[in-house]
């Protein structure tokens, strides 16, 4: 799986627990049917969500009967959180290495990286303001001034 889907497979899987009330083993959702709701291979759920346990959102329970549910409530976990616990970043590049000997080359990708660091500063400010309720929410204030991007895909 690339880096740049993990969070969006994060974001969704959360959502999905909460949107299911999955609170508890007994309520746990299996990697499957997560799977089916993303849609993504079970194996790339089961690496996200191996991630969001490390980082104290979800447990979970392998076996047959098992799965993931929240250990917060969707109102309590932020996006950025998520983000660092997928090791996300904006994912808007990096720099090249540079040509030795240019003096262009050997500037440019130390000023790109400070410029994709205050990008990444940025993009967690921005989604410390937004819940996993806020992307179950119908037209939460934290995302009403906002239209989705042209090149992202939308369910109609």
């Amino acid at each position: 799986m690339s880096d740049s889907q993990r969070f969006p497979v994060a974001a969704h899987s959360l959502a999905y627990l909460a949107h299911k009330g999955a609170y508890s083993p007994a309520e746990a959702a299996p990697s499957a049917v997560l799977a089916a709701s993303v849609p993504t291979n079970p194996v790339v759920v089961r690496r996200v969500t191996a991630q969001l346990a490390k980082a104290g959102l979800i447990a979970t329970r392998p076996g047959a009967s098992g799965g993931a549910w929240l250990l917060r409530r969707p109102e309590d976990i932020r996006l950025n959180e998520v983000l660092a616990a997928v090791n996300g970043c904006a994912h808007i590049g990096s720099p090249p290495a540079g040509a030795k000997g240019c003096p262009v080359s050997e500037h440019i990708p130390r000023q790109v990286a400070k410029a994709l660091t205050a990008a990444e500063v940025a993009a967690a400010e921005a989604l410390s303001k937004i819940t996993i309720a806020d992307l179950l929410a119908e037209n939460p204030a934290s995302l009403a001034a906002f239209t989705p991007h042209k090149s992202c895909p939308v369910a109609a």
